[in-house]
């Protein structure tokens, strides 16, 4: 049977949409690009970690952009090249090995590769913290975070929630306990530069989530849990701790404060706070 022509304005219509699907890849490609290179949200790392996972991140960007592109690019030439031809008989085959084949396993490799780079930071962030790392307590509330160092004895003291108060006792100390003594309570985090710090993240009433953008570190606070994360902050600076669970009706002003100094700058902050 001869196939019978399509008529001019219907093929004009296809090759008129597949060129602005490519077009609109185009423009859109190259105008997402300028935007995120001047307003990109992600902050410049600040953590050894961090840089695995922006790695990650940009890897994910990259392949999921390319799957993207070539589908469309492949929609725009189904478009262009059978768009007009809604006459003809559909061209029909039982069964194809070799595409099927492709077309399977190829998005699974992509996907156990991706998942398996994944894994590979996942398992390197949640593994045992060094033995020469610093250790802090975290405790979220609503809306704020308070933070606990050890004394000189290195032991967190107990504490008790019925003994908690505002303003004389924040993180409910139990004074029967010696190690509880030596304490020190802060609402600002200080931390050494490329010293490994384990930290210890509790809540005192709802679910929070401990989240430092620049270091890439989030972890949950659970009512009746103490979790623990650890990472290693490389760079000097002030950085800003946000709560990444929504909390309450004073969500929006539950932040707090880390700042990254020498080891001796840290020392000096804490027994300044110790007095």
């Amino acid at each position: 049977m001869a196939e019978i022509p399509a008529p001019t304005g219907e093929r004009r219509t296809g090759r008129l949409l597949a060129s602005l699907i490519i077009v609109m890849i185009v423009l859109g490609g190259v105008g997402m690009t300028l935007l995120a290179r001047r307003h990109w949200w992600m902050l410049p790392v600040a953590s050894a970690h961090g840089v695995d996972v922006d790695r990650l991140i940009y890897t994910t960007f990259v392949v999921t952009g390319i799957v993207f592109v070539l589908v469309h690019v492949l929609l725009a030439a189904f478009v262009w090249r059978y768009g007009a031809q809604g006459t003809g008989r559909a061209a029909y085959w039982h069964d194809d090995r070799t595409l099927e084949l492709t077309y399977t396993l190829v998005p699974a490799a992509v996907l156990v590769t991706l998942i398996s780079m994944g894994a590979v930071v996942w398992a390197r962030v949640h593994s045992p913290a060094p033995a020469d790392s610093m250790v802090v307590e975290v405790r979220g509330e609503q809306f704020g975070w308070l933070f606990r160092y050890p004394g000189p004895d290195g032991m967190f003291g107990r504490v008790d929630p019925a003994r908690i108060s505002p303003k004389d006792n924040p993180m409910g100390l139990d004074p029967a306990d010696p190690s509880s003594v030596d304490d020190l309570v802060t609402r600002e985090l200080h931390l050494a530069v490329n010293r490994p710090v384990r930290v210890r993240i509790r809540s005192k009433d709802v679910l929070h989530s401990f989240f430092i953008p620049a270091f890439r570190v989030k972890q949950d606070a659970v009512p009746g849990m103490t979790v623990e994360i650890w990472f290693t902050p490389t760079s000097e600076g002030t950085y800003e701790i946000a709560c990444a669970e929504l909390c309450g009706i004073g969500h929006y002003i539950m932040r707090g404060k880390v700042v990254v100094e020498s080891a001796e700058a840290v020392l000096t902050w804490l027994a300044q706070q110790s007095h």
